[in-house]
């Protein structure tokens, strides 16, 4: 059963934050399995082979089953922890986030470091962008040419957003229609339709909007 929405972060990306004198660089990606949050760390790692450090953190599965969170040589739990506490309190899923560390020869203490590397991943996630992802369905909504005008008018005043239109012996209007939604969805469309309309639904995906 997959989750009917979650969060993620946008995509790929990064941000730079500087805390006396010291460079922290988050690296963001998504990663749904273990194996591939793994290879974009070690992938940081390795370009930043030079960095004081190059801490780190994941969340993978629908219910976080897999956590890490990785000091790389900071004190213990002033880093890793504190990225890890930022996409759990985000409430993001499938993420790994590296923060890379060039030290600018001021020591910050604990509580510095705390803070210096949740803000990284705030900030960072921020400036990337966040992503709701929702499970939907592509519905056919297969009409005569006459209702095309009508339909596609009432869909563009909702909410719905539309896949595409396909022009064949009837017109085929595919709209993403979320799962918890698809009873309502098929109803409002037979009623404007005075049930002329042929509804199918077709493959399940998921759709993404920013989040807010």
């Amino acid at each position: 059963m997959a989750l009917a929405t979650y969060q993620t972060v946008k995509g790929p990306g990064q941000h730079e934050i500087v805390i006396q004198k010291s460079r922290f660089i988050a690296f963001f990606d998504r990663a749904q399995t273990e194996e591939e949050a793994q290879t974009f760390i070690e992938r940081i790692k390795k370009e930043h082979w030079n960095a004081t450090h190059n801490c780190s953190a994941y969340l993978i599965g629908e219910r976080d089953e897999i956590q890490k969170a990785n000091d790389d040589g900071e004190p213990s739990g002033t880093a890793g922890v504190p990225m890890l506490e930022v996409l759990k309190k985000r409430g993001l899923k499938d993420t790994v986030v590296v923060v890379t560390r060039y030290f600018g020869g001021v020591k910050l203490g604990a509580g510095g470091l705390i803070r210096a590397y949740g803000g990284a991943v705030s900030e960072g996630l921020n400036a990337v962008g966040v992503v709701k992802r929702s499970l939907v369905k592509v519905v056919h909504t297969e009409v005569d040419y006459h209702w095309l005008g009508k339909v596609e008018h009432a869909l563009r005043e909702s909410s719905y957003q539309m896949k595409g239109t396909e022009y064949l012996e009837q017109v085929d209007v595919q709209t993403y229609v979320e799962v918890d939604d698809l009873e309502a969805f098929e109803e409002w469309m037979t009623n404007m339709t005075n049930g002329q309309a042929k509804i199918t639904q077709g493959e399940e995906t998921y759709l993404e909007t920013l989040a807010k």
